[in-house]
């Protein structure tokens, strides 16, 4: 599959005007995103056109407009609600949504200051997800084990990441040994995010508001889901969202894993791509790895 093309304002106008006639004429204004699978725009003041900018991204539409609504009334906090499923056309090769727009901005671009609230929030909202059946739910790209994840790039960061100073490749290499060790999950899957990230998450007036961008959704381990101890938390907040989060010590351990992994292979490889993204990976090793000692 080759990528779609990059919409533009011009190109969602027409997929608008074509699908949707009743919201045409509206106003259109690309929201900026440093996310890599999708391109957000706004529609109006009430409306949210979210459409694949990459090959792996073109299925997320369809699974969010399967399983958002069977999800959105179990969770504690908002989520985006599908308004509209769009079909290719008009030049453009992929499935694409239409959502209630929802007031905040990612934590990206304005970070959450209540971090105690936002804890607690975030824990108990993974805790209702995985509460939720899920029966028939599709695999999450993040629900097998982290030790499979980009299978051989943990090394070449490490190695790449140490040669030039930015980590302590003996202190990363016995952590992430530790992290092979780890006993997997041996539960039944469970709902996950997958992808819970400051992008991912809204805030308004420095506290946690929704949480968007289920690209990630599916079954699976859900260590993958404690990543915002370390993405987005502190030393002195990570134990509210554990907490919160009601899981048991290997579930949190093996999530610690996924901070380091996801943190290093991440800023290796977004360093000079994306240094948005890159600075959040590097945060969220960086929080994790003195939490590795011996």
């Amino acid at each position: 599959m080759t990528a779609p093309e990059l919409p533009t304002t011009t190109l969602v106008t027409r997929l608008i005007a074509a699908q949707f006639p009743e919201w045409a004429g509206l106003p259109l204004r690309e929201v900026e995103s440093a996310g890599t699978d999708n391109l957000m725009f706004r529609l109006g003041e009430d409306f949210a056109v979210r459409l694949p900018k990459a090959d792996w991204a073109a299925g997320q539409a369809a699974k969010e407009q399967r399983w958002l609504p069977h999800l959105a009334p179990h969770l504690p906090l908002p989520v985006p609600v599908p308004l509209g499923h769009g079909v290719p056309g008009e030049g453009f090769d992929s499935p694409w949504s239409v959502y209630g727009w929802l007031d905040g901005a990612d934590a990206f671009t304005a970070p959450i200051t209540d971090l105690a609230h936002a804890a607690v929030q975030l824990g108990r909202f993974g805790a209702a997800l995985r509460a939720a059946d899920a029966t028939g739910g599709p695999a999450s790209f993040r629900g097998g084990p982290v030790t499979e994840w980009e299978e051989g790039a943990m090394q070449g960061a490490i190695r790449d990441l140490g040669a030039d100073g930015t980590v302590d490749p003996e202190h990363a290499t016995k952590a992430w040994e530790s992290v092979l060790a780890l006993p997997q999950w041996e539960g039944a899957p469970v709902w996950i995010h997958g992808d819970l990230l400051p992008g991912n998450v809204l805030t308004r007036d420095g506290r946690l508001s929704a949480v968007i961008d289920f690209g990630g959704l599916g079954v699976g381990d859900p260590a993958c889901d404690m990543m915002p101890g370390w993405s987005l938390l502190t030393a002195e907040t990570r134990p509210l969202f554990r907490e919160a989060a009601r899981v048991d010590d290997a579930t949190w351990a093996r999530g610690r894993g996924w901070a380091l992994c996801w943190g290093l292979v991440t800023e290796h490889y977004y360093r000079t791509k994306n240094p948005v993204l890159a600075s959040v990976a590097h945060r969220t090793w960086s929080e994790a790895l003195p939490e590795f000692t011996g």
